[in-house]
């Protein structure tokens, strides 16, 4: 995953303009493996805690608050140092 886009999803100032596909890519290229139900996309990681649920919207992008969550566990578990 490109390093703009994972800044541009730390930075926090574009949370309503994350393509809901490009979030999808980020947390696959972090070794999350994803599960479909519905529009529901469930990611979990074997050393995250938490399990991600995220759902596009109508105009393919993410859901703002989806986006803050996914970066708190980026940040959390520092997983944009791993690379």
């Amino acid at each position: 995953m490109k390093k703009e886009f994972i800044q541009k999803v730390l930075s926090g100032l574009s949370d309503k303009n994350i393509r809901f596909e490009d979030l999808r890519k980020l947390l696959l290229s972090f070794g999350f493996k994803e599960r479909i139900k519905g529009d529901h996309h469930i990611f979990t990681k074997s050393n995250v805690e938490e399990i991600i649920n995220i759902q596009p919207l109508k105009d393919v992008k993410a859901k703002a608050y989806q986006v803050k969550q996914v970066r708190n566990i980026i940040l959390r578990y520092k997983l944009h140092q791993e690379d």
